[in-house]
């Protein structure tokens, strides 16, 4: 049976960092934000001069190990009220610790003159718990966990697990279609998810060079850590196309069960993670990088409630702000890289995107393979307007209903300042990037050059698959045009 470990199931200890408080704009009246040192690095609040906005909540899915219900960082009005649990017990209680860490980063109640605050003020909390006393994850609970979540409303989904990527070797590689499926349910509905993409401790040597699943799935925002001085540090997992932004993931303060901070009953913080466990003190993974995205995410959505998830994806991602040397990183270079991404977690540049040009839309994803996974095109659509991404969405693939003899001609043009490939696939093609189903290619227009075309006649009737690619770095809008004779 296949597991996913909690992404920061074993976290690292590291050096204690200084407090920074909070910069210029909104500041919140809760006494332990001076400790959420995040805060100021994210600009989580700078878009905000001196009140936070009115605006509708957004439900925000935190998949992990529970949450402690009780904890007055969650009043109910916080959490939505169908909390769900696949291991037993209740899901608004948390023995483990790390779904109420996450949870208070993203959703723990804001200026409240009363502990921290939670970086998504308009979040309300959808609680799933997954992870079962061993501190494992039945993978098959986690993809029902995410249906359910979208099912309810999330339009936002964190995910601080995974599950080792290996490319190389299938027996170590945890890829699971029931995850992957899941991921294309979600977000065909709309919604945004947002996934650590691990920690080499759980790799097979360090750094590891490829991100966790579900990191490493297409539409997934993968998020790797930051130390407080900007580095990224050894345990957070590389990835050339899987790592798309980074955060904050060392000495990171937030909430506990207070069960776990009741053993130390003389500190002063109870609930809080500087009275818990040790691991939880000098907290630092992946695990808790991609929550502060997540919150980002909401608050996105709060603001521009029609916004699909494709274009809250690329204002995330394109408005961070490049790690390097120059700013902390020295192994870093310039632009996007396999160690950060995109770059850090920018919340304020992020909001001041929605005043300008938004990213253009792409209704049909998922799309990015063939099967039940394609595109459907009906007979009388002769063209298609969409967008691809050599990071996030680097294949779209449309499924066309020829007839015996029935000829058509594909053209593509675009995106510019790239290199995009054209292909046709036969009826019953399943996976268009598997090696084994090349002699399944019908057709193809493969190389450089802004326009692609490929003509056919089909030898028999079925559903035929018309395959974009992007090969080379790049990101835009393309055409498809369709012409049946």
């Amino acid at each position: 049976m296949k597991t996913a470990a909690l992404a920061a199931l074993a976290l690292l200890l590291a050096p204690t960092a200084a407090a920074l408080p909070v910069r210029s704009g909104f500041v919140p009246s809760d006494p332990l934000a001076p400790k959420q040192y995040y805060l100021s690095q994210d600009h989580a609040f700078d878009a905000f001069p001196t009140e936070l906005p009115v605006v509708n909540p957004v439900r925000v899915a935190i998949i992990d190990s529970g949450l402690d219900g009780g904890h007055p960082e969650f009043p109910r009005s916080r959490i939505w009220p169908q909390a769900r649990t696949w291991v037993g017990g209740s899901a608004l209680t948390d023995e483990e610790g790390h779904g109420t860490f996450v949870a208070g980063m993203i959703g723990a109640a804001l200026n409240n003159n009363e502990g921290i605050a939670g970086m998504a003020f308009p979040a309300q909390l959808v609680i799933a718990k997954i992870a079962r006393s061993d501190q494992s994850i039945d993978v098959r609970d986690e993809a029902e966990a995410i249906r359910w979540a979208v099912d309810v409303g999330a339009r936002v989904i964190n995910l601080s697990i995974g599950g080792l990527r290996d490319p190389f070797n299938p027996r170590r590689d945890t890829f699971s279609k029931a995850e992957a499926s899941a991921i294309n349910y979600a977000v065909s509905r709309g919604a945004v998810l947002v996934a650590a993409v691990g920690n080499s401790d759980e790799a097979p040597e360090s750094p590891w060079p490829f991100a966790s699943y579900p990191a490493a799935l297409p539409h997934v925002i993968g998020v790797s850590a930051l130390s407080p001085t900007g580095n990224v540090p050894q345990f957070s997992n590389r990835d050339r196309l899987y790592n798309d932004i980074s955060a904050p993931g060392q000495e990171i303060y937030s909430t506990l069960p207070r069960s776990l901070t009741s053993a130390h009953q003389l500190c002063q913080n109870q609930g809080y993670s500087d009275c818990g466990p040790d691991d939880f003190r000098h907290a630092a993974g992946t695990s808790f990088a991609a929550p502060q995205v997540a919150a980002a995410a909401a608050i996105l959505f709060a603001l521009r409630p029609t916004l699909q998830p494709d274009q809250v994806i690329n204002i995330l991602e394109r408005s961070a702000t490049d790690v390097n040397a120059s700013n902390g990183c020295k192994q870093c270079p310039l632009q996007r890289d396999t160690f950060s991404g995109w770059g850090r977690l920018d919340v304020g540049k992020a909001i001041a995107a929605l005043d300008g040009v938004l990213p253009p839309r792409d209704r049909l994803e998922p799309n990015d393979d063939a099967g039940g996974n394609a595109a459907r095109l009906g007979a009388r659509v002769t063209s298609v307007k969409a967008t691809i991404d050599f990071w996030d969405d680097q294949i779209d693939v449309y499924r066309i209903s020829l007839r015996k003899g029935q000829r058509v001609k594909l053209v593509l043009n675009g995106p510019e300042g790239s290199t995009s490939n054209l292909l046709l696939w036969k009826p019953g093609t399943k996976r268009v990037n598997d090696l084994r189903n090349q002699h399944l290619r019908a057709a193809q227009a493969i190389g450089p050059g802004l326009t692609h075309a490929i003509g056919y006649k089909a030898p028999a009737s079925g559903y035929y698959y018309a395959e974009v690619k992007l090969t080379a770095r790049g990101v835009g809008p393309y055409e498809l045009t369709i012409t049946r004779r």
